[in-house]
């Protein structure tokens, strides 16, 4: 939220629309209105508008103490009393109201170290909301402390304030440098939203994450692909030169004609990488039967984990279940990669709940790139 956008929100939250339009200055000539607590008022206002805030209170106390009130004088003495705490902004003369206009005008006048002090006087006065705490936390911001920002968010607000709070913490995170907190809003805002710039995001930090090896690349684009967050003829074509690489041509294939039908491409450069695709594809489609045979033939499952892996860029999902359910029953070398290849193939034959729990059950250090992306997965699955 832009500053501008800020102010104007904490107007409306702060001083009320009574308060923003002036409709307090006139006490009505009203039947309704004795003239035991109309004068007293009157004089409140002139006092109040004289600086006099304390005389002012007095004589709103005075109107107050008349016996006998009725709606209306009841309702134009709260009124009063919330003109002269706004117009004072002093919380020692009109409590929450003084506190919340003390509050607005630090704000508005950039004080930004004063707004952050204020939220002991709003406390104090039993003003300290969650537009508070949010606009609080806005004020670290911009006053350039984003680890306080950090702090004052997961220590005070939480999860209060709903997404904005967690496009502030993803907006501090990253001006601070702090990847495991801009990862945290993110994933929060992306299983909330779903929304693409979130996970365009979210791709990008998990892209940039150490020790990434050229399999867990892959892993990444494949998501950027099913959220819809690829982009560019350098990404397409990065994403079908991997999977070649690691050994699955008929996903690359796939990759290459998403890319040309999406007309990034489109040059000859393409059409080659195409063609060895389709080559190596028709090659490994032809002795499937003959390395199925063999892989369960094996005493470990690593061999079946490859093939499952395979048949789920090939699209037969189903049968990547059935393969990878065959590798788990044996021993194997990565047993937390071949979760995360079952999970794949789980929520592409349409299996979502058993994909959810098979991502959700790799556990495993934050370092671990499998558990990042069986993470990401398990979002992914969720949405």
């Amino acid at each position: 939220m832009t500053a501008n956008k800020m102010r104007a929100a904490l107007t409306a939250a702060f001083l009320g629309t009574a308060m923003a339009t002036g409709a307090i200055l006139t006490v009505p000539a009203s039947a309704a209105i004795r003239a035991a607590v109309g004068t007293p008022l009157s004089e409140a206002k002139s006092l109040a508008a004289a600086g006099n805030y304390k005389a002012a209170m007095a004589k709103v106390n005075e109107a107050e103490a008349v016996s006998g009130m009725t709606p209306e004088e009841t309702g134009i003495i709260s009124q009063m009393k919330s003109y002269i705490g706004v117009k004072s902004g002093d919380a020692s003369i009109g409590g929450a109201a003084g506190a919340k206009a003390k509050f607005a005008n630090d704000y508005a006048a950039k004080k930004y170290a004063d707004v952050i002090a204020d939220a002991d006087m709003l406390k104090k006065s039993g003003a300290l909301d969650t537009s508070a705490m949010q606009v609080i936390a806005q004020a670290y911001y911009l006053s350039g402390n984003k680890k306080g920002c950090i702090s004052y968010i997961k220590g005070t607000l939480g999860n209060a304030g709903g997404d904005a709070t967690q496009m502030l913490l993803m907006r501090c995170a990253y001006d601070a440098g702090d990847d495991v907190t801009q990862r945290e809003a993110l994933e929060t805002l992306v299983s909330h939203t779903g929304k693409t710039e979130y996970w365009s995001d979210l791709l990008k930090l998990s892209e940039r994450s150490k020790g990434m090896a050229d399999h867990d690349t892959l892993d990444i684009y494949r998501l950027k692909m099913l959220t819809g967050t690829i982009a560019g003829k350098d990404e397409y074509t990065l994403l079908a030169q991997l999977a070649l690489q690691m050994g699955y041509p008929a996903e690359a294939q796939a990759v290459v004609e998403k890319g040309q039908a999406a007309k990034v491409l489109s040059d000859d450069r393409s059409t080659r990488l195409l063609t060895l695709a389709k080559t190596q594809s028709a090659a490994k489609a032809a002795s499937m039967d003959k390395d199925i045979a063999a892989a369960k033939a094996a005493p470990n499952g690593d061999a079946l984990v490859k093939i499952g892996e395979a048949q789920w860029g090939m699209g037969k999902a189903a049968d990547a279940v059935t393969t990878l359910q065959a590798a788990l029953a044996k021993p194997v070398t990565d047993k937390l990669d071949a979760q995360l290849r079952l999970g794949m193939t789980q929520y592409s034959a349409g299996q979502k709940p058993a994909s959810t729990k098979t991502f959700d059950a790799i556990k495993g250090p934050d370092t671990d790139k499998t558990v990042m992306i069986a993470h990401l997965w398990s979002l992914y699955s969720k949405k």
